[in-house]
């Protein structure tokens, strides 16, 4: 009778354990840059196997994912490549999180066609553009740019062998040989990340938020070759409360 006793109440308690975490469980919804793929799908079992929240993500071009965003698609975070584009949306909380560099794979100068991720406003385009004009180069580059969704398609048109030169993340290309770019004409690359405004979930948001500075996560991120983000430009990007956006992305 006392062992029958213990088995119930055994179940009784594990059943409630199970009730318990299911109730606090929660479904984040992430958009990220493309760029991010590789480390945030190592890091989302780490988090969730710690928290039991669930992560749902979408990658994507960071000027492709804030559309949707202020379309009213679901998200609770916004994990973007750039700051610019992170402006236009509405967040609750931000912080920048990482660094990263350009990559140049191949020959800019003698390429016939140069794949750029869209040099108008995806962040990966828009720092390459930008550090070409810087050391001018630009002009001769530009008649020869096919421009990408974002900065995977550059990488797979090179690999490809559909074009003769592309600029990427050196983090996209560890493997191939390039020159990565740095030095004072080097783009100032932040990725910031956001519990947005409008986040079905922001407690669970801001949970997964931290956890992409934890030194956990970082060493993850910097065994892929990303790099610590440099100091704030401001206090939007130092962990602090945002206001809703004041103009579009570029």
């Amino acid at each position: 009778m006392v062992e029958r006793y213990s088995s119930n109440r055994m179940r009784f308690l594990l059943t409630a354990l199970l009730l318990a975490t299911s109730v606090h469980a929660d479904e984040i919804d992430v958009a990220a840059a493309a760029s991010l793929q590789d480390a945030l799908r190592a890091l989302a079992p780490v988090h969730e196997a710690r928290t039991h929240d669930h992560i749902v993500f979408n990658f994507g071009a960071s000027n492709a994912l804030a559309r949707q965003i202020r379309a009213g698609a679901p998200a609770d975070v916004f994990f973007s490549a750039d700051e610019a584009t992170m402006d236009g949306v509405s967040t609750a909380w931000r912080q920048d999180v990482l660094s990263n560099r350009l990559k140049i794979l191949g020959d800019l100068r003698t390429a016939r066609r140069v794949a750029l991720a869209n040099p108008s406003a995806v962040p990966a385009g828009v720092y390459a553009r930008q550090y070409l004009q810087r050391i001018g180069l630009w002009r001769e580059v530009e008649p020869k740019v096919i421009p990408t969704d974002n900065v995977r398609a550059a990488l797979a048109a090179f690999e490809g062998g559909n074009v003769d030169a592309a600029i990427v993340y050196a983090t996209d290309a560890p493997k191939l040989r390039g020159v990565i770019v740095e030095g004072p004409s080097a783009p100032d690359i932040r990725y910031p990340a956001a519990v947005l405004r409008d986040a079905r979930h922001p407690a669970a948001a801001r949970r997964f938020v931290k956890f992409l500075r934890s030194a956990e996560a970082m060493a993850v991120f910097k065994k892929l070759g990303f790099l610590p983000p440099p100091p704030p430009t401001s206090s939007r990007s130092a962990g602090t409360t945002s206001t809703p956006p004041a103009r579009s992305p570029r």
